[in-house]
């Protein structure tokens, strides 16, 4: 009796404008450097198919399967600004750039004062 080989990884229907990592099958296959990369998703296909852009390169990949991408939470991208300890002294050394200047603006924005609207005549 022969078995049918299962996937372990369940797929999932991605949108347009989520980030996701996209292994590149081919290049995976024959041993290519660079085979795995984060990507946005530009469009959707009803057969599960994808094209996705490469974001440090601009590559265009047309049709990506489902199967080989994975999506990358924004849960994780903002993980540093969730867990910064800001109570203790050199907190801000361990964040990036861009969480400093999230957490500046949410500062900005949460202190400024309410203003009444201008009366009118």
């Amino acid at each position: 009796m022969r078995s049918s080989a299962q996937s372990t990884t369940r797929v999932i229907k991605f949108e347009r404008g989520q980030f996701v990592l996209f292994r590149d099958p081919e290049m995976f296959w024959i041993g290519q450097a660079g085979h795995t990369f984060v990507c946005k998703v530009q469009r959707t296909w009803l057969d599960d198919k994808y094209d996705l852009i490469a974001l440090a390169s601009d590559r265009f990949i047309h049709s990506a399967g489902a199967e080989y991408m994975r999506l990358l939470p924004a849960l994780d991208a903002m993980r540093d600004i969730d867990t910064a300890p800001l109570n203790t002294d050199g907190a801000a050394e361990d964040m990036t750039a861009a969480a400093i200047a999230w957490l500046t603006q949410q500062h900005a924005t949460a202190n400024r004062r309410a203003e009444l609207p201008a009366q009118s005549d």
